[in-house]
């Protein structure tokens, strides 16, 4: 079962910033992609559940492969202005709007990933093979998502319950999605938390001024401590990734 619904997203993106972005390898997670880059022959790949489509734009001017976003809500302007803003044709990418579990595609993908998806649904198992479902023999599996079993979750379950409440934290636990892949006949399964500390907050510009203050401070702080001693931890490591083979 889906945590959000299609009005949810037509809401979330409507109201979101920054979306309409100069993509580049300063994005999250890029040092993903470029391990996969180095150490795989990518020609295609689908992005599941990515609107606007960052990665996949990515994807397509970084490395040359022919991208696919894959998505249940596509915001058909947003989409045109990003690509237009990046130098890239509406024919570079293919979209393709619909709902993962229902869709029947004749192709499969040398790269199938997703960034902030599998958390949404209860059934995590079900989620990630629906993923598999998508790779050619020998593709490459890559899956993101956010860590809110330390800090970070900690401020979004005080300080964000709305946005806590449509997220499986039950997702988020290295051991079961390890035991998951293997499940799934996944090979090469790597498991781990990526980053060093990023916090935030979705409804932080509508917290009161002194919160924001102390909010900066603190994200300050660890983002100084952490510079000096950059460890990826359960405690403040902002994303969980799982890479794997077919």
């Amino acid at each position: 079962m889906e945590l959000t619904d299609r009005q949810f997203w037509l809401d979330y993106w409507e109201r979101k910033e920054n979306l309409i972005i100069t993509v580049n390898d300063k994005l999250p997670l890029i040092d993903v992609f470029k391990k996969i880059h180095s150490k795989r022959k990518i020609e295609n790949s689908i992005e599941i559940g990515g609107f606007p489509g960052h990665y996949s734009v990515l994807l397509k001017k970084e490395f040359g492969y022919k991208t696919s976003l894959l998505d249940y809500v596509i915001h058909d302007g947003i989409i045109k202005k990003l690509l237009e803003y990046n130098h890239l044709k509406e024919t570079d990418i293919d979209i393709i709007e619909g709902n993962v579990f229902d869709l029947q595609l004749n192709q499969k993908f040398d790269l199938v990933f997703s960034n902030g998806l599998i958390e949404h649904f209860d059934d995590t198992e079900l989620i990630i093979k629906k993923h598999i479902d998508l790779l050619a023999e020998s593709g490459t599996l890559f899956i993101s998502l956010p860590n809110f079993t330390g800090f970070n979750g900690w401020l979004q379950r005080n300080f964000d319950k709305e946005n806590y409440a449509i997220h499986n934290i039950s997702s988020m636990d290295i051991k079961r999605l390890t035991e998951i892949s293997q499940k799934l006949n996944l090979k090469n399964i790597e498991v781990k938390y990526n980053g060093v500390f990023m916090i935030w907050l979705e409804n932080l510009k509508s917290k009161s001024l002194p919160f924001r203050i102390l909010f900066k401070i603190t994200w300050f702080i660890f983002k100084v401590f952490f510079k000096i001693i950059p460890i990826e931890t359960k405690s403040f490591s902002p994303y969980i990734v799982i890479l794997a083979e077919k």
